[in-house]
């Protein structure tokens, strides 16, 4: 039993040091490894698998509001990048350059994309020409290069997974329009696929995205406190339009120029999965997700039958669409429980001969150790129900955990008292001034996380300087 609970006890107690325990959790679920090029990670099986389940359900859900998948270079020439002043001056410090082909050097260095919204510009320039051209509602899935100082597996490496959408529009509305539905539907998908609910909200000026006309966020809490930054979407109005000569002619037959947005998401969800649901015994993996949602641990396998019921019990889960695993390896049952724990899978099947006589199975839920006994008849169904709940579970805990955590503030004393004795978001008013915003972080260490959209009016006053308040914002420290 000891041995059984070895790789357990490896894992840090998140109370004892969380950013330990997180580091243990990614390495013991094998989720990841480094590699050789500093800052770079390497994806192991477990850990790119629920990338693709990301990947999956969030493609489905573009091309669902009528979004194109195209692909583009992963260099972008440095006279193009240049063409937006605030773009390149925002990315500048995380930049890598391509200076040589082969041995010759480059009569023009090449940028190493950290994003794309300069190669898109170049495309719509282009190929847009008319009204009757428009919209142009693209993605690409692809990875990025940011050089980043400090590093930290899935939630900041130098070069990282993600979507990226660019689209072009007639009217300033439509861009906004659009904007909006994507932040929402990031908002959707990240509670309907991974439990984790989020706050909406639209970004300070200093927070925005470089070149951006307005950002929006959905921000989420983690386990200790801190923020996430889990998805933005951004409104860029005709500024990259301008810079680039993005025009069409309009139904009157005038030069007008075109409305952009931008908006992604990144493997950061991951590590958004792993600091909201885990615990002390391993990953807790949301089952719409889950690369594999049921694990069959066949008890005393060596007893006549028992193997053979339970292939049954897989072939019948798989064949219902449950992504289902057996484990018939000859290590003790109590090791491959603990493992199954440490993985996050969220449900486990135990089947021996008294089951079998029974025609029965003992499940496990994994978001709350209840054991429950089903019939092997109409088993598939059971689990159905069972995996909904759990997800149902896992949002609503995360939920309670994201509210208990949410404190209100009205003067500055109260603020940073909060900030330092309570971990979690802070909600008080801004009178919409950078020299208060920079004294906050500089002085707490906060950020603010967004102005939610739902605006609740807690004092008349700015909670730095006192006077009157424009906005009720969202601040806490964050990842």
């Amino acid at each position: 039993m000891a041995e059984d609970k070895k790789q357990v006890e490896q894992i840090t107690s998140m109370s004892e040091d969380f950013a330990q325990w997180y580091t243990d959790i990614v390495s013991k679920a094998e989720l990841m490894d480094y590699s050789s090029v500093k800052g770079c990670m390497i994806f192991k099986p477990a850990g790119y698998a629920i990338w693709e389940n990301i990947q999956k359900n969030l493609d489905a859900m573009f091309k669902e509001v009528g979004v194109e998948n195209v692909y583009m270079p992963m260099f972008i020439p440095e006279s193009l990048l240049e063409k937006e002043k605030d773009h390149v001056e925002g990315f500048a410090p995380e930049v890598a350059w391509v200076t040589h082909g082969g041995l010759e050097p480059l009569e023009e260095r090449l940028c190493v994309r950290p994003t794309s919204e300069t190669l898109f510009c170049d495309m719509y320039a282009n190929i847009v020409h008319s009204y009757r051209d428009l919209p142009k509602v693209f993605n690409q899935w692809c990875s990025v290069v940011r050089w980043e100082k400090t590093t930290r597996p899935f939630l900041r490496s130098r070069e990282f997974l993600w979507q990226e959408g660019h689209t072009a529009h007639a009217t300033a509305e439509e861009a906004q329009e659009r904007t909006e539905q994507m932040l929402n539907l990031y908002a959707d998908f990240c509670e309907k696929y991974l439990a984790i609910p989020v706050i909406k909200g639209r970004k300070t000026d200093k927070e925005k995205f470089a070149g951006a006309e307005a950002t929006y966020t959905i921000e989420a809490l983690m386990h200790d406190g801190k923020a996430l930054q889990s998805g933005t979407s951004h409104n860029f109005g005709d500024g990259f339009a301008r810079a680039f000569n993005i025009q069409y002619t309009d139904k009157e037959n005038k030069l007008q120029y075109v409305h952009q947005t931008s908006w992604g998401m990144s493997t950061r969800l991951i590590g958004a999965i792993i600091m909201v649901h885990g615990d002390d015994s391993g990953l807790k993996l949301p089952p719409r997700i889950a690369p594999v949602q049921v694990m069959i641990v066949p008890i005393m396998q060596n007893k006549e039958g028992v193997l053979d019921k339970a292939g049954e019990v897989l072939d019948g889960l798989k064949a219902a669409g449950i992504r289902v695993k057996l484990d018939s390896t000859d290590k003790r049952p109590g090791f491959k429980f603990a493992e199954q724990e440490m993985r996050g899978i969220p449900l486990r099947i135990e089947i021996g001969p008294k089951d079998i006589e029974a025609g029965t199975c003992v499940v496990v839920r994994r978001d709350t150790h209840e054991k429950l006994t089903l019939q092997l008849e109409g088993l598939a169904s059971g689990i159905g129900e069972l995996l909904d709940d759990i997800h149902d579970n896992m949002l609503e805990t995360a939920r309670a955990h994201r509210d208990s955590h949410t404190y209100d503030a009205v003067d500055y004393e109260e603020f940073k008292k909060t900030i330092d004795e309570k971990p979690g978001f802070v909600r008080a008013m801004w009178c919409g001034d950078r020299a208060c915003e920079d004294r906050i972080k500089e002085e707490t260490g906060a950020t603010s996380r967004c102005m939610p959209f739902e605006q609740v009016k807690l004092s008349d006053r700015c909670v730095c300087c006192g006077k009157p308040a424009k906005s009720m914002v969202y601040w806490g420290r964050a990842y």
